[in-house]
């Protein structure tokens, strides 16, 4: 298999600007906290992907994103093994996007607050 491509925020928000879609792969309550503030956007947590797949579309390029960038390079390579063929992954997740000050929405300090307390027993962890 191919490496799965991989792209950083500036590039993401460029491509988000001229029609891909952005699909988040971070949990329910990590998106409470603050989420990527674009019109193209999608929520579908790592753990549901499988069970959603009939929401992503293939006839337009997919970026994943997630918190640091590994849920979402997992996802990326899901869905190039069902076959999707313009599908990116965002390296450094929504961190490096609100380092740089790409628009979000919600408490950007809920960003630093999770690794302590991450349970990667869980499969949609980190």
């Amino acid at each position: 298999m191919q490496p799965a491509k991989e792209i950083c925020p500036t590039t993401t928000f460029n491509k988000v600007k001229n029609g891909a879609l952005l699909v988040d792969v971070r949990r329910k309550a990590e998106v409470d906290d603050i989420r990527f503030d674009v019109p193209a956007y999608l929520h579908i947590p790592l753990s549901e992907l499988e069970n959603r797949l009939d929401e992503i579309p293939r006839d337009r390029e997919v970026i994943f994103v997630c918190r640091s960038g590994s849920r979402s390079l997992r996802a990326t390579y899901f869905l190039m093994n069902a076959g999707y063929e313009n599908v990116y992954n965002m390296k450094d997740g929504i961190i490096k996007w609100a380092a740089k000050g790409f628009p979000v929405k919600g408490n950007k300090t809920a960003l630093y607050t999770i690794g302590d307390s991450c349970d990667c027993s869980d499969p949609d962890c980190c």
